[in-house]
């Protein structure tokens, strides 16, 4: 079973960050809230591990993978190191895919990242579903209307800009709809949600400046 306890070793932005350069993907942002095991914001995939919040709440378990089968509310996962798991969505899941959504929204192929509680029966009861999410530290290499290219490491990166939806946080700041600010060569942090179709990323939100962090 592709899963681990909150505090194991396994560095989980290690998947995360190389999910879209290698067929990987995880869930979920733009969700207000918490629930017993954590936030259900999009960033709340890529903090430090926390204990539940509830004491009378099991600690939280993870799993990561790629979504093989899906049977009604089980999702069969196949992990990124030859593991398998199934993850049990609900009605009082929080689902991610881009923006807050339902599980309707999950399609075979696609990455998830999942937190809930160990069931009996060996599936994941999941309260928190982020799907095909990825936190990259990229370079921009060409502005358009609708659409960056980034450069993550040796790879090249098309990131879709989203109305309504993509932002910039320029060195901190709160973020605004504006791009006319970024520039070619720029460090920039997004986060977004990886396309399984042709391996780009829609944009959630891009960082750039002295307040953007190196996640990776």
């Amino acid at each position: 079973m592709s899963a681990y306890r909150t505090g194991d070793p396994l560095d989980r932005r290690r998947f995360l960050t190389a999910a879209a350069l290698r067929g990987a993907t995880v869930v979920g942002s733009g969700v207000i809230g918490a629930s017993a095991l954590g936030a259900l914001d999009a960033d709340a995939a890529f903090a430090a591990p926390l204990r539940s919040l509830d004491p009378a709440v099991a600690d939280a378990t993870f799993v990561e993978g790629r979504i093989t089968g899906i049977d009604g509310g089980l999702l069969a996962v196949a992990g990124s190191w030859g593991t398998y798991a199934r993850v049990r969505v609900t009605a009082a899941t929080s689902v991610w895919k881009v923006r807050a959504t339902t599980a309707d929204a999950i399609a075979t192929g696609d990455g998830l990242y999942a937190r809930g509680v160990p069931m009996p029966d060996g599936t994941l009861a999941a309260d928190a579903v982020w799907v095909n999410i990825v936190h990259l530290h990229t370079t921009v290499r060409g502005i358009e209307k609708t659409r960056l290219h980034l450069a993550h490491g040796s790879h090249e990166l098309v990131g879709h800009v989203l109305a309504d939806t993509t932002s910039v946080s320029y060195s901190g700041a709160a973020p605004t709809a504006d791009l006319s600010r970024l520039r070619i060569g720029q460090d920039a942090q997004v986060l977004g949600a990886w396309r399984p179709s042709d391996d780009s990323v829609e944009l959630v939100r891009v960082s750039v400046g002295p307040g953007a962090g190196h996640h990776r």
